[in-house]
C-alpha cells in the first residue's frame, strides 16, 4: 500500500497520465487479487501505456499475463520490470520462476 501512495505522489507531480496510470495500476491490481484475469491485463496494459516506467505496474502486468496463461508475456513483462528497476526484488524472483517455466529452445542437430 505504502508504493501505491508514493505513486499517487508522484502521479499527483508529473501530470494527469500518470495519475490515470496509478489510478489503473490500482484497479488493475485489485482485479488481479480478485480473479478477474481479463480486466487486470485490460487495466495493467493501459496503465503501462501511460506510465511505461514504471516497474511495478510491469510486474503486476506479469503476474495478471500468468494467470491468463500467457507466458511468454508474462516473461517479456517480467524482463521489462527488471530493466526498469533492478532492485525490484519481487520482479527478480517473478522472473527467475518464469524463466525456469519457460520452455528450452530445441537442440541444434
Amino acid at each position: 500500500m505504502r508504493a501505491l501512495a508514493a505513486a499517487l505522489v508522484l502521479a499527483a507531480l508529473l501530470g494527469c497520465g500518470t495519475f490515470r496510470g496509478a489510478r489503473l495500476y490500482e484497479s488493475g491490481t485489485r482485479a488481479l487479487e480478485r480473479g478477474d484475469t481479463a480486466l487486470a491485463i485490460a487495466d495493467l496494459e493501459r496503465a503501462t501505456q501511460l506510465v511505461p516506467q514504471a516497474s511495478e505496474i510491469q510486474n503486476h502486468l506479469g503476474l495478471a499475463y500468468l494467470e491468463a496463461g500467457r507466458e511468454g508475456d508474462a516473461l517479456r513483462a517480467f524482463q521489462r520490470a527488471v530493466a526498469l528497476d533492478c532492485d525490484n526484488q519481487a520482479a527478480q524472483e517473478n522472473l527467475r520462476a518464469a524463466e525456469l517455466r519457460a520452455p528450452s529452445p530445441p537442440a541444434e542437430p
